[in-house]
């Protein structure tokens, strides 16, 4: 099993409400006042969570389905490359579809079909670079010179503006955040010539997938206190680290945490003041200690109510 980093992919949610830091209004609710607030809400968000038995018994990812294998070796350049999905094939892909494979979960196993290599990087794929700066979409092809008589052929980086090499291909499995924890789950991994680390595109087939449920969040307004959690960017046993979004303004922000034997609730609290402020929302990374290992249990966002997907630089 492979060790894997993540794209960035993210639905920002705005915040409102924010207000020039530390101007805070005349009662503002302390932190026991904003915990009790938080796990009112909480305890609606796990009781309205109803997901249906897929999402016990089948397969749902819970993050994006490229990833690296590895430490890549990213240049900004490399990292729009593979952000945006450019890639080209140096070597023949297979069309043959595979046997089933096999998702272990850490409670039991589940067998899929899969996908070939070649509908893999179908779908890796999205698409050719745009021309810039006169540097050449096949890195093969020399840049063409300038006008004008004494003007040379250019030395500048052929990195930008390119797509990545596929190189090889091999059926592996790499560890994915779902429904039902972490599982190793089968992907194809490409040998990109650009990067220190394959890339990975999950191989199972697009009927074995399941999607999330839609979430039922509270018809009570928010608390104006309390902001959402945005996704999960690691998981460490009881150590959860997320990030919630904040207006520019808010101060005391505070990690706050609900478990049940299935779900864990997360979110935070803030102090939100009058006066102007840019309307604008803050990523702040945070971290939260259950008092017992994740494992199985989901995770849910205090404002919508629904599943957070994990996200890696």
């Amino acid at each position: 099993m492979r060790r894997v980093f993540a794209p960035l992919s993210l639905t920002l949610l705005l915040v409102a409400g924010c207000a020039p830091a530390g101007s805070e209004p005349p009662g503002a609710p302390s932190p026991t006042g904003r915990q009790a607030v938080f796990e009112e809400r909480a305890t609606q968000i796990a009781a309205a969570w109803q997901p249906g038995p897929s999402w016990s018994d089948g397969y749902i990812p819970l993050q994006e389905p490229t990833m690296t294998v590895g430490d890549p070796g990213f240049t900004p350049d490399t990292q729009t490359a593979f952000q945006a999905g450019w890639y080209r094939d140096q070597i023949p892909l297979p069309t043959d579809q595979p046997e089933d494979g096999t998702i272990q979960f850490p409670s039991g196993t589940l067998t899929v079909p899969l996908v070939s290599a070649a509908e893999a990087y179908r779908e890796l794929d999205r698409g050719d670079p745009p021309a810039c700066g006169g540097r050449p979409t096949n890195p093969a092809t020399p840049p063409a010179p300038a006008d004008g008589p004494d003007t040379g052929v250019g030395t500048s980086p052929q990195t930008a503006c390119i797509p990545l090499t596929v190189t090889a291909v091999e059926l592996d499995s790499v560890p994915v955040r779902t429904s039902r924890g972490e599982a190793t789950v089968p992907a194809w991994l490409f040998t990109i010539d650009e990067l220190a680390a394959p890339v990975a595109r999950l191989a199972v087939a697009p009927t074995a997938v399941g999607a999330p449920p839609e979430p039922t969040a509270p018809t009570a307004p928010l608390p104006e206190e309390l902001v959402g959690a945005l996704d999960l960017r690691a998981v460490d046993d009881a150590t959860l680290t997320v990030r919630v979004g904040t207006g520019a303004c808010d101060t005391g922000l505070t990690p706050l945490v609900y478990e049940q034997d299935d779900v864990v609730v997360v979110g935070g609290a803030v102090t939100r003041s009058t006066g102007v402020c840019t309307e604008q929302l803050l990523l702040a990374p945070v971290t939260v200690q259950l008092a017992a290992p994740l494992g199985e249990r989901t995770v849910l966002d205090v404002l919508g109510g629904g599943p957070l997907r994990l996200t890696i630089d």
